[in-house]
């Protein structure tokens, strides 16, 4: 006969639950038994880091409770210890935040020892236990869950704990991956600007992402920028993502669109003279330091490139909108060039008092790509080569064909 043994329901889904939040995904820990106890019990293992489960009716996943101990630096440096005696408060205390460290029975009872309900009540992201300081990414997923929970403040011993991290050295010691999945996670979350904010404040940026540390303090003129500093710009650049429903493309591409102005010279300031180039060098270093998937990347740079641009675009003539489009390479990536559009326009509203401004240069160029897309290449290729062009001359043809279809749609 199989042995009895107690599940509960952990972690997020109980937190959102008591914040009056869908629940999505639900994580369920099981206490009083062995490995043996599941496997006698139907349960099928997964997993090798630890023992893990799928139920034999839900095939949701269930844990063993656990403890675990720090055996080296980084997020790989732990030795787990499931076993029938690990009890329900000593799998909770291993948990990062106390508003993730409650259960719930079967029965619905909540189980809290460490003050989750507490500080749900008055909103504040705490650290269980000492332990926290032995998982850097937890800084990480702490600027994530202020990303989600705006509303939400850090407490100061919370915060203190993690500038020592890092002042140890423990961020130095991430792993490209689960960075680069934490602050894609927190870019994606309803004010991402609180991810940076608190990443700012606990010392991490810095050493994750100085460029983007660099950018605070820097000033800019006043008439483009009433919030003057640049740091502020972004993060308000941040958040108008967020506001617009950007995909995270775009927003890690709004993300590094500025990165240039923190290397400007003092002498400079507040100019920022082809900052677009040092951001699209600094966009690429900082993609190939996180591993950043290629589409976030590649728009990033473009975005970096050519966002000033595309500002003044309402000025330019015909032919530079057609340069403009040629550079970009719209024709052969049109939904990229969309993507670009929307990061240009974030970058426009997120600024102090214009944050619902209306940005034409979106819907612009957007029908300037589509009218041009009309254009039958095929057509003027074979009326230039009738006349006798060749090589460079036919993509000339082609060029004026498209130019021709501006001025049309123009008129």
């Amino acid at each position: 006969m199989s042995k009895t043994f107690q599940t509960y329901l952990v972690g997020g889904a109980v937190r959102d639950r008591l914040l009056g939040l869908s629940v999505q995904d639900h994580d369920w820990v099981v206490v009083g038994a062995s490995p043996q106890d599941l496997l006698d019990a139907g349960y099928q293992p997964v997993g090798k880091d630890f023992p893990v489960f799928l139920h034999p009716k839900t095939h949701e996943e269930v844990a063993l409770a656990r403890t675990e101990r720090k055996t080296a630096a980084g997020y790989h440096g732990f030795a787990f210890h499931a076993a029938p005696d690990v009890t329900l408060e000593q799998d909770l205390a291993r948990r990062d935040l106390t508003i993730n460290a409650m259960a719930e029975d079967e029965n619905g009872h909540v189980i809290d020892p460490y003050g989750g309900q507490r500080d749900i009540a008055a909103k504040v992201l705490r650290h269980v236990s000492p332990a926290f300081a032995e998982d850097p990414v937890r800084i990480l997923r702490l600027a994530r869950f202020a990303a989600r929970f705006s509303d939400f403040t850090v407490a100061p011993e919370t915060v203190a704990l993690m500038r020592a991290m890092v002042a140890a050295g423990e961020v130095d010691a991430l792993v490209a991956e689960r960075v680069w999945q934490e602050l894609s996670r927190g870019l994606m979350e309803n004010k991402p600007s609180r991810m940076f904010e608190v990443l700012r404040e606990a010392g991490a940026l810095a050493k994750l992402m100085p460029e983007v540390e660099a950018l605070f303090g820097v000033p800019q003129p006043e008439a483009h920028h009433p919030e003057v500093d640049t740091g502020i710009h972004l993060l308000m650049v941040l958040d108008q993502c967020a506001r617009l429903k950007a995909p995270l493309t775009v927003r890690y591409a709004c993300l590094c669109h500025d990165l240039g102005k923190g290397t400007t010279r003092k002498e400079e300031l507040p100019r920022h003279i082809a900052h677009e180039k040092r951001s699209e060098d600094l966009a690429r270093k900082v993609s190939a330091r996180w591993k950043v998937p290629s589409d976030c990347k590649e728009l990033a740079e473009l975005v970096a490139r050519e966002h000033t641009h595309v500002h003044q675009s309402q000025g330019f003539s015909a032919e530079a909108r057609l340069r403009l489009l040629e550079r970009c390479d719209a024709w052969r990536r049109p939904d990229r060039f969309a993507e670009m559009l929307w990061a240009c326009e974030c970058d426009a509203r997120g600024r102090l008092g214009l944050e619902d401004r209306d940005y034409p240069q979106r819907e612009r160029l957007a029908a300037d790509l589509a009218a041009t897309q009309k254009v039958d290449l095929a057509a003027a290729s074979a009326e230039a080569i009738a006349r006798g062009a060749k090589g460079p001359d036919i993509g000339r043809a082609v060029q004026r064909a498209r130019l021709a279809a501006l001025n049309e749609a123009a008129s």
